[in-house]
């Protein structure tokens, strides 16, 4: 079995992640040292490094794996930086993340969600990872400013961004997706002033929403 799981993880890093213009070294040793078998419920364990998103419960998924290793590569995550990921799932980007370097305090609405994710990483030695249940698009979360924001599903209005943004430092990077089916752009905003913003689009793509992101309200910092 781990034979076959290391080999589906050289295979996805091969033929799903580099293709899709993923060459960052650092990600790519990330994606294939964390198993991503141990964040797969076990109804899908087949399709653990399948090119598809896999469902988690609760109007949930893991994003595709070609997806992951680009959000990482444009939020070139350093040793040492705050992290915020929005989505917590079960607990595989907040993983690969820390890996990276990053210190990671990761929000989940879903609480059974959170607390499964905070049991699979201690058991896995990653319990420096903050698993919080909570609504992060609804108040800024402590522990901010934040050199990087991950939001890990869709927002189909751009409510939320100012709150998001807002809690950037300086040089500080948030990546979204944003939009509604059939297509949505995922963007990378960097903070380069108190005030200023700028925004990259990345790549078109399509995933679920983030619970509450539709009733997301503008916030004012």
């Amino acid at each position: 079995m781990e034979i076959t799981a290391e080999r589906a993880r050289f295979n996805m890093i091969q033929q799903q992640i580099r293709p899709w213009d993923v060459l960052d070294d650092r990600v790519l040793e990330a994606m294939a040292e964390i198993r991503r078998e141990a964040f797969v419920p076990d109804a899908y364990q087949g399709l653990a490094y399948a090119d598809i998103e896999i469902p988690i419960g609760a109007d949930s998924c893991m994003l595709a794996p070609k997806v992951v290793g680009r959000m990482l590569q444009a939020l070139d995550v350093k040793p040492g930086e705050r992290v915020l990921q929005i989505g917590a799932g079960t607990g595989y980007i907040s993983a690969c993340l820390d890996r990276l370097g990053g210190r990671v305090i990761a929000v989940e609405i879903d609480t059974d969600l959170a607390d499964e994710a905070r049991v699979r990483l201690a058991e896995l030695g990653l319990g420096s990872i903050e698993i919080r249940p909570g609504d992060a698009l609804s108040e800024p979360v402590d522990g901010g400013p934040f050199d990087v924001i991950a939001v890990t599903g869709s927002m189909p209005t751009e409510a939320a961004v100012p709150l998001l943004q807002g809690q950037l430092a300086p040089g500080g990077r948030l990546f979204c997706i944003l939009g509604v089916e059939p297509v949505m752009e995922a963007a990378l905003v960097t903070r380069v002033g108190e005030r200023d913003f700028r925004r990259e689009g990345l790549f078109e793509t399509s995933t679920l929403a983030l619970k509450n992101a539709a009733e997301a309200n503008e916030f004012e910092f």
